[in-house]
């Protein structure tokens, strides 16, 4: 059975590591911390020394949605900032990817074109994505076999929902990102994900593309082999999943996660691990069209980007103290908001 050497090679691979894992934890946050630090003091110094451009920039965003900017441009690029921090907190701990909240909000709350808006949360999310993937790729939590295939479909999806998305009117773009926000949100409401789905037989597609794996569970202390079923439903799901990514600029982790996990039988940390490495894939399409059509503004962009990383740090610290439960419920609920924002805006009413 192919399932037991790798089992082996997996319990003492963890074992030999074990030992390191504290201090290369350590390291790595540090790391991080530090990268965060000199990208924020670049964006900072970058912005203090354009006043010229980042005024013109701000005011192209704010006038192409039809709006005044009506504060200083750096105002809004520090408030900007400071949500968007706020954001990647709550993001962390609701259980939720931080373009789900970011999309949604800012293009609800922030005086910016969608279109501008819609670019920087496909880059906050693969910014996210590529932090991420290493690490979960090291520790076999997210899996080359399945997110291939799917990244295949996803991808090519993506960046025709682009397209599309910049094609038709903002207002039904806007009304029609309020529906699926809602529904997003009643998705978090009333979903159960299955943390080790039982499949018993596998598929005869996901047995042709090679679709099973292995990942050491360090909270039970064993490894986990699984394999999938109804593989080809899923990927067909993945069609849609794509286009709604590169539409509405949201990332797609909250589509993904159910797929992988209670279609597909993928246990749910992989299913986790994979979607946020598929993100790097699925959105780098749909980012590319966007930067093509000169919709990637870095005064948006950047503090978007920073802010919600330097949130998700301190939310990973507090998620130790914090109750997800009750952080889950404000998730749901500003979601709800967000959605009758956009379909408020997209109707006009």
């Amino acid at each position: 059975m192919w399932g037991v050497p790798s089992a082996i090679s997996l319990t003492g691979a963890v074992r030999t590591r074990s030992k390191g894992d504290v201090r290369d934890m350590k390291t790595s946050w540090m790391r991080i911390g530090m990268v965060t630090v000199v990208v924020g003091v670049a964006v900072a110094a970058f912005i203090m020394l354009s006043p010229a451009w980042g005024g013109k920039a701000m005011a192209a965003a704010t006038e192409a949605a039809g709006a005044s900017a009506g504060w200083p441009w750096w105002a809004w690029v520090t408030l900007l900032f400071v949500f968007c921090f706020v954001l990647g907190i709550l993001a962390v701990l609701g259980g939720v990817g931080g373009g789900v909240l970011f999309t949604p909000l800012v293009s609800g709350f922030f005086p910016f074109h969608l279109d501008y808006v819609r670019a920087a949360g496909l880059l906050v999310a693969l910014a996210g994505a590529l932090a991420a993937g290493p690490g979960l790729l090291k520790r076999n939590l997210a899996s080359l076999r399945l997110a291939m295939p799917v990244a295949l479909i996803a991808s090519i999806c993506a960046a025709l929902g682009a397209m599309v998305g910049l094609k038709i009117p903002t207002n039904i773009t806007q009304t029609a990102m309020g529906i699926v926000i809602l529904f997003i949100a009643v998705l978090l409401l009333v979903s159960k994900n299955a943390t080790r789905p039982v499949v018993t037989k596998q598929d005869a597609i996901g047995m042709a593309l090679g679709v099973h794996g292995a990942y050491y569970d360090a909270a039970n202390k064993e490894v986990v082999e699984w394999k999938t079923h109804r593989t080809l439903p899923g990927l067909l799901f993945f069609i849609l999943i794509g286009f709604m990514a590169g539409m509405f600029g949201m990332g797609a982790g909250w589509a993904n996660v159910p797929v992988l996990n209670l279609l597909m039988g993928v246990p749910l940390k992989a299913a986790v691990g994979t979607s946020k490495f598929l993100l790097a894939i699925t959105d780098t399409s749909a980012a590319w069209i966007y930067l093509n059509k000169g919709c990637v503004i870095p005064l948006i962009a950047v503090p978007s980007i920073v802010g919600l990383m330097g949130g998700s740090f301190v939310g990973v610290k507090l998620l130790a103290k914090a109750k997800p439960k009750m952080i889950r419920v404000i998730v749901i609920v500003i979601l709800a908001l967000a959605g009758f924002q956009a379909l408020k805006k997209g109707l006009g009413w």
